[in-house]
Formats: C-alpha cells, structure tokens, sequence
C-alpha cells in the first residue's frame, strides 16, 4: 500500500529524458516489489531532495541520478546490504562504496538481481 505518489518528472525536472525514464522504471519496481511482499505499507516521501520508499520492517531506499549516465538505488550506508548485494551480484551489478547500486540509463535494469534486493531492503529489519 503506498500513501503518496510523487511524480519522477517534477521532483527531476532538470535530469535527462533518460535518467527519468529510468527512475520511473526503477520507481516502478520497487512499488511492485512492495505490493508482491504482501502485508507492507510503504511510505513514500521526499528525503534529501530524492525520492525515498520506507517501509516498518525495512531501510529506506532513495533513488536519483548518480551521474550523467547513472541512477543509482540508495540505502543507508550503516546497513549491511551492499556488502550483501556484493556477494551474491558482484558479478553483473555495479557498487559506489557502501551505499548505492549503480544503473545505466543505456541499459535495461536487471529485474531479477534489483527484486531480490530491493526484498532485502524492504524487509531488512526483519532478519
């Protein structure tokens, strides 16, 4: 369940045709990810001038525009999470230090890999 629906393209207004695109997708999957869990509300505000999802059980996720040609998808950087990430996708998902999951925009997302990471932010506290 969300309770606000922010607009990619007013809070990004000044970001490239592509890197909206790409938050909207990214966006896109975290609510689908979220409503597949079941029994989450997710809390979507704005944190940092960035577009964050929290839920009870989890650690916020931010999205933004990283670099020209990245987004990445935030976590706080006193979780374990990237650390985990690193282990299991260290292989097909790129990493900035201990906080973000880098993502071209000239690239399709890695459905797959981001589900199950975005499962684990969702739910981190859970463990």
């Amino acid at each position: 369940m969300m309770n606000k629906n922010y607009n990619i393209l007013e809070i990004y207004n000044d970001y490239t045709d592509l890197q909206q695109e790409k938050l909207i997708e990214l966006k896109q999957l975290i609510m689908n990810v979220a409503n597949n869990l079941g029994d989450i509300t997710i809390q979507e505000n704005l944190k940092w001038k960035q577009l964050s999802f929290s839920s009870k059980n989890g650690t916020p996720i931010r999205i933004d525009r990283f670099s020209e040609s990245q987004i990445g998808l935030f976590v706080h950087c006193q979780t374990t999470l990237v650390e985990e990430w690193r282990e299991l996708f260290g292989n097909s998902l790129d990493f900035s230090k201990n906080r973000v999951i880098l993502l071209s925009v000239n690239s399709e997302l890695p459905i797959e890999e981001l589900t199950i990471c975005i499962q684990m932010a969702l739910t981190y506290h859970k463990k």
